[in-house]
């Protein structure tokens, strides 16, 4: 059976599963209650300085909803806790006391001033927990008082930050950032020549999620008006992923830990993030949604789709998905793919050729000899994927690869095969040969 501990930045836990900071980290009870159910870990819920801040009294989190009312995403208006530090610190140490074997690491966020976190530092150290992660993501309300994504919009800022953890603390230092950049990789390039010893990406996207138009009030508000929050959860999966596989492929910062986070719902969602380059994954709303208890799906999952994959533990299987990703211009532009269609799947739905009539090719007949059948004209695919992406019947519409010296009837040309990329295509007016 794989082995699903973990070892990150010095940080162990019997499983990479980590409940992410946020309200089911906020309490001892939830967090004890979340050990209980099997979670390797938690990020305790961002705690800051004294006076606590203070939440509204209204409406918090909003979702959004697929058709058959699964939740698609989740946006919240939460700040840090509103707990006075003391109590947070007092339940962090009894509860990392008590459960030695998982992972216990404090999300902190203050001012942007050496004092400040000076101050704090030596308070959270002296609860033992095993790590500290700063908090440069919350998007809302924190981040119009200086802090949160404030900073992390700032890679100086970052940077210096995480020199003064570094220099007061002895903990393990995870820098979490924000994904409302243009480039996720100066943020991340920061906290590495700031000495953080990993980051963790991605926290919540600036989001409003919805207008009652009754009212002409967007959705939620308290009291008649409302603000922007954080979107996460599906949702945000492949914004995650995205900017997890650019630091994981940046020169500059390959192999710097890190912690996946983005809409992590289900064994696969792990296993991609894994893949890509994290080390841990950090959840959240699934466990808002169903419960603690989810995470013994996830391990269940995790552990058999390593069994059959035959990865003895997560290191043998993290990263291994980066070197696909590339640039645009890099991929090969000799590769022909086209749609076909398995008639003994097809339910004759029509959907593939509506789409393809109406928004891409005019590559799906829809009639063969006076009757309702479906087909791929191969002259007209470009192998665009969407037929196959939308077909409600798995396994139904699935993508061909064109072997070499086969002929595409698109193009009337016979399939090249050999790798070429635009940079050196006859239409790029910059290809390299192009002033020679």
């Amino acid at each position: 059976m794989a082995d699903l501990s973990i070892d990150f930045v010095g940080i162990r836990s019997p499983n990479p599963f980590w409940l992410a900071s946020a309200p089911p980290t906020d309490k001892e009870i939830n967090v004890v209650r979340a050990f209980e159910a099997g979670w390797g870990g938690v990020v305790w819920k961002t705690v800051g300085e004294d006076p606590n801040v203070v939440n509204v009294h209204g409406p918090r989190y909003a979702v959004s909803y697929a058709a058959d009312r699964r939740v698609t995403g989740f946006n919240n208006i939460e700040l840090i806790s509103d707990r006075p530090l003391r109590t947070n610190l007092d339940e962090m140490a009894r509860v990392k006391r008590n459960w030695p074997d998982r992972a216990v690491v404090a999300s902190i966020m203050v001012p942007c001033t050496e004092e400040a976190w000076k101050n704090i530092l030596p308070m959270v150290e002296d609860t033992g927990c095993d790590g500290i992660e700063l908090n440069f993501g919350c998007p809302h309300g924190m981040s119009e008082r200086g802090m949160g994504a404030a900073v992390g919009q700032v890679p100086e800022y970052i940077q210096m930050v995480a020199e003064w953890c570094k220099h007061y603390s002895k903990l393990p230092v995870i820098v979490k950032l924000t994904p409302n950049v243009a480039d996720i990789r100066p943020a991340a390039r920061a906290a590495k020549k700031g000495g953080a010893d990993a980051v963790s990406l991605i926290n919540t996207i600036n989001s409003i999620m919805g207008v009652d138009l009754d009212a002409m009030a967007m959705f939620p508000h308290t009291d008649g008006k409302g603000s922007h929050g954080g979107y996460c959860g599906p949702g945000a999966k492949p914004i995650a992923l995205h900017m997890v596989a650019e630091i994981a492929r940046d020169p500059q910062t390959a192999g710097l830990p890190i912690s996946g986070i983005g809409g992590v719902s289900t064994w696969r969602d792990a296993a991609e993030f894994i893949a890509l380059g994290s080390g841990s994954v950090q959840v959240c709303t699934a466990a808002m949604v169903y419960g603690f208890k989810i995470v013994q799906d996830l391990c269940d999952g995790l552990s058999n789709f390593m069994d059959q994959k035959g990865y003895a533990n997560i290191e043998q299987m993290r990263g291994r998905a980066v070197g696909s990703i590339t640039d645009w211009q890099q991929l090969n532009l000799n590769h022909v793919d086209k749609a076909v269609i398995h008639q003994d799947l097809c339910i004759q739905c029509g959907r593939c050729h509506v789409v393809c009539e109406d928004t891409s090719h005019q590559a799906i007949s829809a009639t063969k000899d006076g009757m309702r059948f479906f087909e791929v004209k191969e002259e007209e695919c470009v192998g665009c994927n969407l037929c196959v992406s939308i077909c409600p019947v798995p396994g139904a519409l699935s993508m061909r690869t064109l072997k070499a010296g086969e002929m595409d009837t698109r193009t009337g040309h016979p399939v090249v095969g050999k790798y070429a990329n635009w940079t050196t295509h006859p239409n790029n007016p910059m290809r390299a040969d192009s002033h020679a």
